[in-house]
């Protein structure tokens, strides 16, 4: 019988390590589900299909072009009154054109401003980045210690409510005051009192914890052993190093600032002047009762 406890423990054990919630689960969740970076995620697309746009304004542009119409003449005199003959015609046209521009100072500009976006686009994800993942250790570690501390304020309500129902034995058989056991009646209130608060802190961090991180069914599940020990900077200096050379905002401070002055490069190129080639070709048939068919063929610099 022993042994059969022994093995249903240990079963129930193994089943509830493999449902917890350990701490770099919570984070990659978070990493994985969490709106605000899959919005950012979308911002980064965003810009590399901006890259490619800019890129495009080198290439050459191709226009095609056709129409088709029927016309029918029902009558048709000449200056005399007399009838003209009638020729009824089906005029169709294609044409195509293509144009390359050879001079745009402006469009270098766009694309340099465009290169500089995919970086500010990722510095932007990265702070993002850091601002989830701190918002999910915060709201892992609020929710174990929340959870911990209604435990051990609901430990300690039990307590003393029996003991003020001990001191109330004691008063009947003379062995206390009165005031004792106001005393104890006290410090039950004053308890379930941080009880109440207890329970309130233990909600909002799981709301919180829901929100940053995603759903949770037991808060029990969260395995509070496996939260990382992380290094930090030991001396001021060694932190403000850091901070200088990887910080996200100042980084994104010096790409909004690049992008300015190319913006100010695009806004002079407007006085700049810009040159263009085109090459258009076209091909009309049925004309006119006159020309049947003609194929014209144009290069024009602009």
């Amino acid at each position: 019988m022993k042994k059969l406890l022994f093995i249903i423990f240990n079963f129930l054990f193994l089943l509830t390590s493999v449902n917890a919630e350990t701490f770099s689960q919570a984070l990659k969740k978070a990493y994985k589900d969490n709106p605000e970076l899959n919005a950012e995620r979308e911002s980064l697309n965003i810009s590399e299909q901006e890259l490619k746009i800019s890129k495009g304004s080198y290439l050459p542009t191709i226009t095609l072009s056709g129409s088709k119409s029927r016309e029918d003449t029902e009558k048709l005199t000449n200056r005399d009154g007399s009838n003209a003959n009638i020729n009824d015609v089906d005029p169709s046209v294609q044409s195509i054109t293509i144009t390359q521009t050879l001079i745009d100072f402006g469009r270098g500009a766009e694309l340099k401003k465009s290169k500089i976006g995919i970086e500010l686009a990722k510095a932007k994800f990265l702070k993002k980045e850091q601002e989830i993942l701190y918002k999910s250790i915060e709201a892992y570690t609020g929710l174990v210690t929340a959870n911990d501390k209604l435990k051990i304020n609901k430990s300690n309500v039990n307590l003393l409510d029996r003991q003020v129902e001990t001191d109330r034995i004691r008063l009947e058989r003379g062995n206390i005051s009165l005031s004792d056991v106001a005393q104890s009646e006290s410090s039950l209130a004053g308890a379930q009192a941080k009880l109440i608060q207890a329970e309130n802190d233990f909600l909002t961090s799981k709301l919180n914890y829901e929100n940053v991180i995603g759903k949770l069914n037991d808060p029990e599940l969260l395995d509070k052993t496996s939260i990382l020990q992380v290094r930090i900077p030991l001396e001021l200096n060694s932190a403000i190093e850091l901070s200088e050379k990887n910080n996200p905002e100042l980084i994104i401070a010096k790409l909004e600032y690049e992008q300015a002055k190319k913006d100010t490069s695009g806004a002079r190129s407007d006085l700049a002047p810009t040159a263009t080639l085109s090459f258009d070709r076209s091909k009309t048939e049925d004309l006119s009762s006159t020309y049947d068919e003609e194929k014209k063929l144009q290069l024009k610099p602009q």
